[in-house]
């Protein structure tokens, strides 16, 4: 199959192209400019230049392709105007396309709490009051996959961790090295489910070779809450961890990382995804990314 990664050249755009290029696909990736092709060739595909904002030239890219993996970041608008755009470049050609959302979208404000609500593919939820607009680009192209036109999908992955990527890793390494102690909001209960970047990339294989058009995927290995992540983070660097009200949060992690990543609690199950496409992942345990040379970079550390 001939597949266009948008936003190959990103931690999850990276690992969709390698495990396509090493299931036999022939794999092409959107690079903007020459020094960012070599991420897309070192994932084993084949960089093309273009940009989002050229969309009438990504609809040409994308007629020479069977399927298109879009793992690109926007804001909220224009993701919507742009995959609306590309869907309707690609209409009536039997192409394969995949959206990447994410469960931010379902995810509750707590402050730090843990919240029992946790929600399968189908299940309906009150939308994130800061995301919430990103369900109508789901919908948008989910309703392409049942209609025929396009055969869409949409991914929706939890926190995503492996190969030393994690955002909220990443932002308690950096908390650290500005802080000299790593912050966890309130009572530190509330978590994101989890899942390892190259099992979510499986999913996608999975999902190009028998996923139903119109479905949405979610892909769920476990779930560890941020005080418990806060003191491994600690624990590696030699330092402590502890509690911060909402403010000193904002002051450390910006207003819109605090509301969204280290406020809320996104719990999340996969079960379409295991019945439907025999995803089973084999990366358990975010924990073992904990320490990864690339998070002590961010801490200011050298290893």
């Amino acid at each position: 199959m001939r597949i266009l990664v948008l936003g190959a050249t990103g931690y999850l755009g990276s690992h969709v192209s390698k495990t396509l290029v090493t299931a036999g696909h022939d794999v092409s990736g959107l690079s903007r400019t020459a020094d960012r092709d070599a991420l897309v060739e070192a994932a084993g595909a084949r960089a093309l230049r273009g940009d989002l904002v050229d969309r009438d030239a990504v609809v040409d890219q994308m007629r020479g392709h069977d399927a298109t993996v879009y793992a690109a970041q926007l804001m909220l608008q224009d993701e919507f105007d742009a995959v609306g755009a590309l869907l309707r470049g690609v209409a009536g050609r039997g192409h394969s396309f995949l959206f990447t959302s994410g469960t931010g979208l379902l995810s509750q404000r707590t402050d730090g709490d843990w919240s029992e609500d946790s929600f399968a593919e189908d299940e309906p939820f009150v939308p994130s009051k800061y995301i919430g607009f990103r369900l109508v680009t789901e919908t948008m192209v989910r309703q392409a996959g049942s209609s025929g036109t396009v055969r869409a999908m949409v991914v929706r992955p939890p926190m995503i961790w492996g190969n030393g990527g994690c955002g909220h890793l990443r932002m308690f390494y950096t908390d650290a090295g500005r802080s000299g102690n790593v912050g966890y909001l309130g009572a530190g209960l509330n978590l994101y489910s989890n899942v390892h970047v190259e099992d979510l990339a499986q999913v996608y294989a999975l999902a190009l070779e028998r996923g139903t058009a119109g479905a949405l995927y979610h892909a769920v290995a476990g779930e560890v809450n941020h005080r418990t992540l806060a003191h491994a983070v600690a624990a590696d660097l030699g330092i402590a961890a502890r509690s911060v009200d909402f403010e000193e949060g904002v002051r450390r992690w910006g207003k819109f990382e605090t509301l969204l990543g280290m406020a809320t609690c996104s719990r999340s199950r996969s079960p379409r995804t295991r019945r439907e496409l025999g995803w089973a992942p084999r990366h358990l345990d975010v924990m073992a990314d904990v320490g990864h040379p690339a998070y002590h970079q961010m801490a200011g550390r050298s290893q």
